[in-house]
């Protein structure tokens, strides 16, 4: 019997997933690698909105809250490059993304589209990965 229509798994679409990890994997991955090595040069500071500036500066004072974010980035980034643990890594990723959108809507509206397209991509892929997420949203668990 022939189907009039090819399963969607079958088209172009079934790349979706793969293209939208791999994207929010090199974003991470690279933002995250040059908040350590620096090879993407910074806008001068008075270019930038002031408070974005003072936010910035004030996690980089605290002496360890930039270089936990940035290696959380690297690392989170590198596994959704190398597709290990992805449902985990997006669970990690998750308060960076909130927190990009935030800094993006209360402080720097210049690079808000960026910041959606991160916010996109991650609820894209958290719901691909639904089903190893949906235990998250259980109220109440009970333990063996």
């Amino acid at each position: 019997m022939n189907q009039p229509h090819a399963p969607a798994s079958r088209g172009f679409t079934r790349f979706f997933p793969v293209i939208a990890r791999v994207l929010l994997g090199l974003i991470f991955f690279v933002f995250g690698l040059n908040g350590f090595l620096n090879f993407i040069p910074p806008p001068p500071p008075e270019a930038l909105p002031p408070k974005l500036v003072a936010f910035s500066q004030a996690m980089m004072d605290s002496g360890y809250l930039m270089s936990l974010v940035k290696g959380t980035e690297v690392v989170v980034g590198l596994l959704l490059l190398l597709n290990r643990f992805v449902p985990l890594a997006l669970v990690v990723l998750a308060p960076v993304t909130v927190n990009i959108v935030a800094v993006h809507l209360l402080l720097a509206p210049s690079g808000l589209v960026m910041a959606l397209v991160v916010l996109a991509l991650n609820l894209y892929l958290a719901w691909v990965h639904r089903a190893a997420l949906r235990p998250l949203f259980t109220a109440r668990h009970e333990t063996a």
